[in-house]
């Protein structure tokens, strides 16, 4: 019997194959390069979720009692359970009574799982960290296993959520929002009933989908069958920072502004493309399975991709706030409605530097051909006549009206091309604590609400009025799982802070009120709702300003702080990369898309920081050490250096850490070789081919071939990176067995040889003199404490290059070290990525015989 099947004996023992209909299974022995992981739900003695990940030829497993949970500060309890084989990872059913686990089980999330990590390792030591790419389960998770009591028997673990932009707020959303199969899109009931699956969710080629005879169609619908095969046929597109308006009491005057209703509900960017339907919140989160009959209802759009921006509505009229009856009815699970007003990407193309008066005569094409009852709806507007619109609105009961430059671009920022003026006064409130009540119906008197100004919450006052019983209620309640003992205000008057109840300020709630005072208190505010789609960070204290705008959509240096990904941006206009038009904002956004595949390669490493605050132009410096007041988003560990002394060294684990860093003026990452949980053993080797000037870049490209055949002469493979600037680095994905004194030995030596071999081409050491006309091949980046450029790194060159790991095929192709841009480097994180798969537990170190082949070569 092989190991991998003795693996199953445990799981074979506790069952009857004549009785239940669980599979019986085999291991395999080949490993996948895309090793699958599996969730399902178990209506057992006791509900459970039963987590599974394919290694080894079998899915390990373990049972969480209540259920994965999205936010990170819960650890939910993971009981290690007999490894099950392969094909359990497609059973949906029902178990039969008297046997073991008999209940019914729900497929309710699959898809594909990568390490972070040497799991081996992490499975002895108690640690696992790994990626998943589920329908339902997304980002960076980790498995940490509890010492166990005296006498205990079983294995207990935690399931934790690790910080990334796939986080969320509501540690039992993930389960409770999530009611079906995967597979089949059944209920626990339906199956235990066993009642079939929809038609359009069966298995294709299953006996009960097949037609008795073949359709018939008329040729119009065939056509319109065979047009509908190439939509959505591009990558969905990613989230984007929407473009945001400045308030203002002034009606802009003139021809050049298109003026719009300002809605009352949501904000959405509504992201279509063979990955389905996404439909973003104003801080990226995806609502689609919130919005009842809207992501079908795009679907039926006739494109390969869009970005679509709009904002989701009550789909009824309302007595009350328009605002107050989409809550009830997305609580109700009623259909919405969605008000689309701008098109960003289309058939995967940028608009974002198109005029808006062209982006939206577009989209009015893209919505024309959509059924009269489609809840999509294009939002009109009226080209100059600003006044008279806003008198009409206002005459109407309407919020306000937005009016936005007809030439402007999409920037993603708050520059004043989009200016929103409101017939009453309104907007959004950190909600920081609470005053008691004394009356027995009602749990508290009044909210005490702040808004944030310059990363202090600042308080506005009380809110008192417009709760009714329902209101009252779904407050209470999520104050008092955010209650804390001191307040979050800089400063509250005495009279209201004796007696006040304080809580973590994390709510965000909309209010309605008749003016500010002097000192921007609030007076006679009426509660209006929650606002779950936005962030506490994004709330700063609206004031009517000046209608001058940028007009060209960009922003500029001092204009409105921006949030990517749940950070605050500062100055997200400022011009970072001259030549390449980029802005700090979009320096942001660039590693807010990116972070995810960052984090993984570049991730958990001491990191160092070339910081532009001013721009390239401006002055540059490289940072290793963490420094005072640094944002959270970036952690610290502490490093015994040569010297012996102890210091702080910065780690990133997160997308959110880079765009933190790109906030402090970060442009360039450049990383250790090892990971800050084993330092002292690395996991890579980078040869950097540095050409002296006059040679191009054929000879690097031939350079960094005759290190990958060497390299492969003594049993080593490795993986090509264009660095942006003007060489390659040839980069060994390393098993962590070997120490720095081991790995940078070996560096030294292998770029001594070929040297020596090929004297006239290539030098080994730093001298100037002796790299005239050469190639110098950099091993000195594998000592401990040494740095490379990390993979998506930006380069604070000309154009703003991307350091890129691509294929020894692509490589052959490409004519510089700074072939890809920000735009074309995004493009690829749909793609396999070669550095990804080779990193993804190699199976290769500085062994001996590694050693003794390099010895041999010496020797020949």
């Amino acid at each position: 019997m092989s190991a991998a099947s003795e693996k199953l004996a445990e799981y074979e023992r506790k069952r009857d194959f004549s009785k239940t209909a669980e599979p019986r299974g085999a291991a395999a022995n080949a490993k996948s390069s895309k090793p699958v992981f599996v969730v399902q739900k178990h209506d057992a003695t006791r509900l459970h979720f039963d987590f599974r990940l394919e290694w080894d030829g079998v899915l390990l497993s373990w049972a969480v009692t209540r259920g994965p949970s999205d936010v990170t500060s819960v650890r939910r309890l993971a009981v290690r359970t007999e490894d099950h084989p392969l094909d359990y990872g497609g059973f949906e059913g029902t178990i039969a009574k008297k046997q073991y686990g008999a209940g019914t089980v729900m497929l309710w999330d699959h898809g594909w799982w990568q390490p972070k990590t040497d799991f081996d390792k992490g499975l002895a030591d108690g640690q696992l960290k790994f990626i998943l790419h589920g329908d339902r389960m997304k980002g960076g998770w980790t498995l940490v296993r509890l010492k166990p009591k005296p006498g205990e028997k079983r294995e207990n673990w935690l399931l934790i959520k690790e910080r990334d932009d796939h986080a969320g707020e509501d540690e039992d959303a993930l389960v409770e929002k999530n009611l079906t199969s995967v597979a089949t899109g059944r209920k626990m009931e339906e199956i235990a009933a066993g009642k079939q699956a929809p038609l359009k969710t069966r298995p294709k080629g299953s006996d009960s989908d097949a037609p008795k005879k073949p359709l018939k169609l008329p040729p119009s619908k065939l056509k319109a069958d065979a047009g509908e095969k190439t939509r959505f046929t591009l990558a969905t597109p990613k989230f984007t920072e929407p473009q945001l308006a400045k308030l203002t009491d002034e009606v802009p005057e003139g021809e050049g502004w298109l003026h719009e209703t300002k809605f009352d509900g949501y904000r959405c960017l509504a992201a279509l493309g063979k990955d389905g339907v996404r439909l973003y919140t104003r801080s990226g989160l995806d609502w689609a399975e919130r919005y009842l009959g809207l992501p079908e209802a795009f679907e039926a759009i006739d494109c390969r991709s869009a970005l679509i921006d709009g904002e989701v509505v009550t789909a009824h009229t309302s007595k009350g706030s328009a605002f107050s009856a989409l809550q009830d009815d997305l609580e109700k699970g009623l259909p919405v409605r969605f008000m689309a007003f701008d098109l960003i990407e289309l058939d995967g193309k940028s608009l974002r530097k198109s005029r808006l008066a062209e982006r939206k005569e577009l989209l009015e094409k893209l919505l024309a051909n959509l059924p009269k009852d489609s809840p999509i709806r294009y939002s009109e507007h009226v080209e100059g006549h600003g006044d008279k619109v806003f008198a009409a609105v206002e005459k109407g009961g309407g919020e306000g009206i937005i009016s936005k430059s007809a030439d402007s671009l999409y920037a993603g920022t708050r520059n004043g091309s989009w200016l929103k003026i409101k017939t009453r006064k309104r907007q959004e409130f950190v909600v920081g604590g609470y005053s008691p009540s004394s009356a027995r119906h009602r749990p508290f008197a009044s909210l005490l609400v702040g808004t944030l100004d310059g990363g202090v919450l600042r308080y506005r006052g009380r809110v008192g009025g417009g709760f009714d019983e329902g209101a009252l209620d779904k407050l209470m309640g999520l104050m008092k799982t955010r209650e804390r003992k001191t307040s979050p205000f800089d400063e509250v008057p005495g009279a209201i802070a004796r007696g006040a109840r304080w809580m973590t300020p994390d709510l965000v709630v909309e209010v309605d009120y008749a003016e500010l005072t002097d000192q921007d208190q609030l007076r006679h505010a009426v509660y209006l709702g929650v606002r779950e789609d936005k962030e506490a960070g994004m709330v700063h204290l609206e004031k009517p300003g000046s209608t001058s705008g940028d007009g060209d959509g960009r922003g500029a240096d001092g204009d409105a702080p921006a949030s990517v990904l749940g950070v605050r941006v500062t100055h997200p206009g400022r011009i970072m990369m001259p030549e390449a038009d980029m802005t700090k904002g979009d320096l942001a956004r660039y590693y807010a898309r990116a972070g995810e595949r960052m984090t993984v390669l570049a991730g958990d490493r001491p990191v160092s920081l070339l910081r532009c605050p001013s721009g390239r132009d401006g002055d540059t410096f490289f940072q290793k050490h963490a420094g005072k007041g640094f944002p959270d988003e970036i952690d610290e560990v502490e490093i015994t250096e040569s010297s012996g002394t102890p210091a702080q060294y910065m780690v990133i684990r997160s997308p959110q850490g880079f765009v933190a860093a790109a906030q402090m003026g970060t442009v360039e990452f450049h990383i250790w070789g090892a990971r800050t949980d084993d330092l002292e053993k690395p996991d890579r080797l980078v040869f950097d081919l540095d050409p002296d000037e006059g040679l191009d870049f054929g000879d690097v490209k031939a350079a960094a071939k005759d290190i990958r055949d060497m390299l492969k002469r003594v049993g080593l493979d490795s993986v090509a990176m264009v660095t942006g600037g003007k060489g390659v680095h040839v980069i060994v994905p390393l098993r962590r067995v070997s120490d720095w004194e081991t790995v940078t030995g070996f560096a030294r030596t292998f770029a001594h040889l070929l040297a020596h071999r090929r004297p006239e081409r290539y030098v080994a050491t730093m001298s100037k003199a002796k790299r005239k006309g050469k190639i110098f091949i950099d091993w000195l980046r594998n000592d401990r404490g040494s740095t490379a450029v990390a993979p998506y790194s930006v380069r604070a060159r000309a154009n703003a290059p991307v350091a890129v790991p691509v294929t020894w095929q692509e490589l052959a192709r490409l004519k510089s070290a700074n072939s890809f841009d920000t735009r074309q480097a995004l493009k690829r994180l749909g793609k396999p990525c070669p550095l990804l798969e080779a990193s993804t537990s190699p199976g290769q170190s500085i062994s001996r015989p590694v050693v003794e082949a390099l010895e041999k070569l010496i020797g020949d």
